[in-house]
């Protein structure tokens, strides 16, 4: 079985705060599941999570001269 993070965990992993996490939660930003005793998250929906935002730079960017 898949390791499953706390909300506190994961605000440490990704350095934001926890009221932030729960308002991503809310409006359905970030992959989580909602249990009786608090949200959780999988690691590895996580991961794709944030490789789907990574930015990658202006690999396109030219200086002309």
């Amino acid at each position: 079985m898949e390791k499953l993070l706390t909300v506190q965990q994961l605000s440490e992993l990704i350095q934001i705060s926890r009221s932030t996490l729960y308002e991503w939660t809310h409006c359905g930003f970030i992959p989580h599941y909602k249990f009786p005793n608090g949200v959780r998250f999988k690691e590895t929906e996580i991961d794709d999570w944030l490789r789907k935002r990574q930015k990658k730079g202006r690999a396109s960017f030219r200086i002309f001269v």
